[in-house]
């Protein structure tokens, strides 16, 4: 096999070819006996992207058996640079002293530099804002961030400017509001009408075994809790969507969109969750059909923020109006508003 043992890096074109020895073996195994310096779970990766082909076709399956006489062949990326540099990116400044800024984040804003997403980011945009105080303050890579929306979640922020600013509001994020005044709100538009005015869904939450891009609800999960309201149904014949505000009880990934999900109510356009309620747009009037077509993300806002300043202890709280898109699904929606018992 010595002829199939290569020393190459991260950013190299790494080509192999398969002999008897490695013959039948997954893609993702034989790559990293082959390859020196990434891991297999590096590897696994990089064939899911697509950085991979077999005799000149792309394979994104890492399971795949290789057979002998099959030429791989490997283009991996050069290796990310650990450091985000600042960019001049407009921020929407909701709050800001020596200890903290308080933004309103934009749709289509990933948080922090990942793979996919070097730069561009909310990080990149405080660095430049911040200045060179902000590097390190909870990480290389996350330079003061304690808290995160996804890319296409838009509304309040709060980012650490201090190293005791980011421990102070780590901790309060941490507690989720059970014993200190952290609270966060969220609005979120949902098919259907729920059971009751207002409730709790409680339902640990963990990694799709299926799918890695998405959670799910897992007995061995982590634990998730959502409180929501319904603040206003609307609907017609043959369709229904309400309004609700959520509160969180814990921090999860996708937690409000896998839990409304998950109680038959997933949120209007939510491709990852809601993609078989697709075709209830088709039910929709027209003026309410078109701002869901163009929302192209999950109708979520983080709407409110409040906490206890890192140095003085004064209780803030930040309020981020809807955004246009969701404005606009609003006002459509206000023609077809129905009466409930709170």
């Amino acid at each position: 096999m010595a002829e199939n043992t290569v020393e190459e890096f991260e950013g190299d074109e790494v080509e192999v070819i398969i002999d008897a020895e490695l013959a039948g073996g997954r893609l993702d195994a034989v790559l990293a006996k082959v390859h020196s310096v990434l891991s297999r779970s590096r590897l696994k990766d990089l064939i899911l992207a697509g950085a991979v082909t077999i005799n000149g076709t792309t394979v994104s399956e890492p399971k795949y058996r290789v057979s002998a006489g099959e030429t791989i062949v490997l283009i991996a990326p050069p290796p990310e640079d650990p450091e985000p540099k600042g960019e001049n990116i407009p921020l929407d400044i909701l709050y800001e002293d020596d200890q903290l800024i308080v933004i309103n984040k934009p749709v289509g804003m990933v948080v922090h530099p990942a793979p996919g997403s070097p730069d561009g980011t909310l990080v990149n945009a405080l660095i430049f804002h911040c200045g060179s105080s902000l590097q390190g303050i909870g990480g290389v890579k996350r330079p003061g961030i304690v808290h995160r929306l996804d890319r296409d979640t838009s509304g309040v922020m709060v980012a650490a400017k201090t190293e005791h600013a980011h421990k102070h509001l780590s901790d309060q994020f941490a507690d989720h509001g059970r014993t200190g005044p952290l609270h966060r709100a969220y609005i979120a538009y949902v098919w259907g009408t729920t059971e009751t005015a207002k409730g709790t869904v409680d339902a640990p939450l963990g990694r799709d075994q299926n799918n890695r891009f998405k959670q799910t609800v897992r007995k061995d999960g982590r634990e998730a809790i959502t409180h929501y309201m319904v603040e206003a149904r609307f609907g017609d014949e043959g369709w229904d969507i309400t309004r609700i505000q959520c509160q969180l009880e814990t921090g999860r990934t996708h937690q409000i969109r896998v839990h409304m999900a998950h109680i038959g109510h997933p949120l209007v356009s939510d491709m990852v969750y809601a993609s078989g309620f697709a075709t209830k747009v088709n039910r929709l009037p027209e003026e309410v059909a078109a701002p869901i077509i163009a929302l192209g993300r999950q109708a979520l806002h983080a709407a409110e923020l409040g906490f206890e300043h890192p140095t003085t202890g004064e209780e803030m709280m930040f309020e981020a109006p809807l955004p246009p898109d969701l404005e606009a699904l609003d006002e459509a929606l206000q023609g077809f508003d129905k009466a409930f018992a709170r």
